[in-house]
């Protein structure tokens, strides 16, 4: 006798995303697993006594979207403290933090679970600003803004790429003594509050949440992703207590989502020392790459580039110097190494030689090719599923390389929002690297794996995908099927779960995402499409079906 089936999906436009890719309209799920697949007759007789039936009435149906770059706690500061990240203005932005000012005290730092004697009730902050975008203003928040805000309690507002943030002058008085002075700006031999790279590692390290802060924070920012049809994330864990938050809430039964933690290279010897090597964990939590940095970004004119900026200011300009042929010296801003070349390769060397997945953040062209360099120089490239993050500016010689050794080329197609004529890459980079950068067309000719994820500016694959598809240039452009499957099955791929997750086939785990309309039909909007469910592990742990309208 069959055994019954603990869900049935029926009536829907089911996609399995593989290669080619097929449609059926029903799906059976026993124990988190696809038993079958096929119209709804072929399936109805797996009904039992408790089995739960859904009709999709005509939805989407895909795997679940895997997020292959995320910073989960990031995104729960936002919904935690002041979210800038749809701000329109200086001044909205001066306002939201205002709101802050006003409100109760909610904490924020290390001393809100007793871990330090830091004053976290002290500090207002601000998260996700993107000044690129305002009507009233094209550069940084500064000290004077952030002083109106307040002049007794810190104030602190990270940039959406969080490699710049600004302060005002109780924070920078508060934290004077461990601001590295290479990363301050400085105007007329006084600080403007705008500090990049190393400088906002201390600010987040005095802000940073304690564990219980930092399950909260965590928690939030997963039901927030699984309501975007998100069901797994490769998290960049900076900080030991959100690794711990996630085990914390898999323990308990109250993590919605899969967790592919990938560490900063400052774990390495202690993941040795407990014996968790690359892909150690369970179901829900893995161990994955660690993670390691070249340069800085674009927004914050960080990222290493061998031509300099279009925009460039002194104190920028200051912050990286080269020696011409004639053994001048050129101030012109071409970004920063966030880690020395000597230093990254010493993590390369150690990485390699423990058989660990590597995932390092390289944007501009000279970071890559860096990068590259150093990669390839590994065991074995290709099996160890190394990942260069972002590859934004990445030449047709680098993507050539990185197909030949297999280096997974884990971008954001979010990222296109600044590529347009006017935004930020044409601010920062002018007119002809505008068009060159995030080319995920050119990505898949040369046969890079590509994997996307959103970095949290903002999560929301669907966002995402709508930029991949409606690229300025064709060179960045992707087709429907193309862009969906970079957010699922290359994610699934760069976390080496190809095998479990991805696609919609029988054998994998039951990680679906339904939507309330076709991308296929509306390409043009399908950064309006609703999501009407979210399953993870044959659980719906996302049901928006009385909220979503459908596209009119």
């Amino acid at each position: 006798m069959t055994e019954a089936a603990d869900l049935l999906l029926t009536n829907g436009e089911i996609h399995s995303l593989t290669e080619p890719d097929t449609v059926t309209e029903a799906v059976a799920i026993r124990d988190g697993e696809l038993v079958r697949l096929g119209d709804a007759y072929e399936i109805e007789f797996l009904e039992g006594v408790e089995t739960t039936v859904i009709d999709c009435e005509g939805r989407t149906v895909l795997p679940g979207f895997i997020d292959a770059h995320t910073h989960l706690d990031h995104l729960g500061e936002r919904l935690v403290h002041a979210d800038l990240s749809a701000v329109e203005s200086r001044a909205g932005a001066l306002d939201a933090l205002a709101a802050q000012a006003d409100g109760p005290r909610t904490g924020g730092g290390a001393g809100s679970d007793g871990e330090s004697g830091a004053e976290p009730d002290d500090w207002l902050l601000g998260f996700g600003y993107d000044e690129s975008t305002w009507a009233d203003a094209t550069d940084y928040l500064t000290r004077e803004d952030l002083d109106r805000v307040s002049e007794t309690r810190p104030v602190a507002a990270f940039r959406v790429d969080v490699h710049t943030a600004s302060l005002n002058s109780v924070a920078l008085d508060r934290l004077r003594d461990d601001l590295p002075e290479g990363n301050v700006r400085f105007a007329d031999g006084e600080p403007t509050g705008v500090v990049v790279e190393d400088a906002v590692g201390v600010l987040r390290d005095a802000v940073a949440a304690g564990p219980a802060a930092m399950r909260e924070v965590i928690a939030a920012a997963a039901e927030y992703a699984v309501s975007r049809g998100v069901t797994g994330v490769h998290d960049m864990v900076q900080r030991s207590t959100a690794a711990r938050a996630y085990r914390d809430l898999a323990a308990a039964g109250e993590l919605p989502l899969r967790v592919r933690i990938n560490y900063w290279s400052d774990y390495l010897d202690d993941l040795a020392a407990v014996g968790l090597p690359t892909n150690a964990g369970d179901e829900f939590v893995r161990v994955g790459a660690i993670k390691s940095f070249s340069d800085g970004s674009f927004g914050g004119e960080t990222a290493k580039v061998f031509e300099p900026y279009v925009s460039v200011d002194e104190d920028a300009a200051a912050v990286d110097t080269d020696e011409s042929e004639d053994g001048t010296s050129d101030n012109a801003n071409r970004g920063q190494w966030v880690v020395d070349l000597d230093d990254l390769a010493a993590i390369v060397d150690r990485a390699d030689a423990a058989d660990r997945q590597l995932s390092i953040h390289a944007i501009g062209d000279e970071a890559i090719e860096e990068t590259l360099s150093l990669l390839e120089t590994t065991a074995d490239p290709a099996g160890a599923r190394h990942r260069i993050e972002h590859a934004e500016l990445a030449t047709d010689d680098q993507l050539a390389r990185m197909a030949d050794a297999g280096i997974v080329a884990s971008m954001q197609p979010n990222f296109h929002r600044w590529a347009d004529e006017g935004g930020l890459y044409e601010q920062r980079l002018g007119e002809e690297r505008r068009t060159r950068t995030n080319r995920f067309r050119r990505v898949l000719e040369a046969d890079v794996p590509l994997a996307f994820g959103s970095d949290c500016m903002p999560l929301d694959p669907l966002l995402g995908i709508h930029h991949a598809v409606t690229a300025p240039t064709e060179s960045q452009r992707l087709s429907v099927t193309e862009a969906i499957r970079a957010y699922t099955h290359g994610g699934a791929d760069a976390g080496f779960d190809e095998d479990r997750l991805g696609t919609v086939a029988v054998g994998k785990r039951a990680d679906l995402v339904v939507l309330e309309d076709s991308p296929w039909e509306h390409p043009g909007r399908i950064d309006e499409i609703d999501v009407a469910m979210t399953i993870v592990d044959g659980e719906l742990v996302f049901d928006g079906r009385e909220e979503a309208t459908g596209l009119q």
